[in-house]
């Protein structure tokens, strides 16, 4: 099997990530992230996040 970036990408080799709390621009609800929040943008839950995500079709990359 040829190496494959794509299936590395993301991946810490079994080891967890870092989650962050964060509080939802949204609806308000404590969430974790895998990021360090940034101040001046907002963050989303799971349930909000897909309501702000461009379609897949329109995408870039």
């Amino acid at each position: 099997m040829a190496f494959n970036d794509r299936n590395f990408r993301g991946n810490n080799f079994g080891a967890p990530r870092e989650m962050h709390k964060a509080t939802c621009s949204d609806c308000g609800a404590e969430t974790e992230v895998p990021f360090k929040p940034d101040p001046e943008r907002p963050v989303y839950c799971r349930e909000c996040l897909p309501n702000h995500r461009t379609p897949r079709e329109n995408r870039r990359f």
